[in-house]
């Protein structure tokens, strides 16, 4: 019977820990899958993620340098139809032509400060000085004009003064110039310097069209 019981016992025992063993076994092998399943999603996830956003953000950068802070370019000389006219008042003293810059470029543009003003004349190229008058920056609308004015002496001496015999006039921020047909008073009096000079004023000095 001691034999017999201890035989018991001991396929007892042999059983038990092969019972541990077979659950060790699959407790072991159980979560190995499982730990290394989420560590795979979890790199793929983080990495798609920070993926995402280094795109997103390269696209936000490259949608703000394009726009260049909203500003509308300046006006070009070939983008400019430029024309002047002869708006003096009879008895003036001084006489006054309106230049006129017309937009056909296509786009809207900005025009700001004073344009160049030189006078052909028999006795050579005359400047014109700025009035000084604050020059604000204006945008031109495609199809749309703005005008500026010059003015000069009346000659009313009776000489035959300084034959003019021609415009030239240079956009603001420009180097390209147009020569126009001088539609003033013929002749500018001839002064020893202290004689009113010939001016130039700001753009829209002369009035803006709608």
């Amino acid at each position: 019977m001691r034999v017999t019981k201890l035989t018991i016992a001991a396929l007892a025992v042999v059983a038990g820990l092969s019972l541990t063993a077979c659950q060790n076994e699959d407790v072991a092998a159980g979560p190995e899958p499982a730990a290394s399943a989420p560590t795979a999603n979890g790199d793929d996830t983080e990495q798609g993620e920070g993926h995402e956003q280094d795109q997103d953000q390269e696209g936000t950068d490259a949608g703000t340098g394009s726009n260049e802070d909203g500003k509308v370019a300046d006006c070009r000389t070939d983008e400019l139809e430029v024309t002047a006219s002869d708006v003096t008042i009879e008895g003036d003293t001084v006489g006054t032509v309106a230049v006129e810059f017309a937009n056909g470029g296509g786009r809207d543009c900005t025009l700001t400060g004073y344009a160049g003003v030189d006078l052909k004349t028999n006795a050579g190229q005359l400047s014109a000085e700025r009035t000084g008058e604050e020059a604000p920056s204006v945008v031109l609308k495609d199809g749309k004009s703005v005008w500026f004015a010059v003015t000069y002496p009346v000659n009313d001496s009776g000489g035959s003064g300084v034959r003019v015999t021609g415009l030239v006039v240079t956009p603001p921020n420009e180097t390209k110039s147009v020569t126009l047909d001088w539609p003033g008073g013929s002749s500018l009096p001839v002064t020893d310097g202290s004689g009113t000079p010939v001016k130039v004023g700001p753009i829209g000095s002369a009035g803006q069209g709608d």
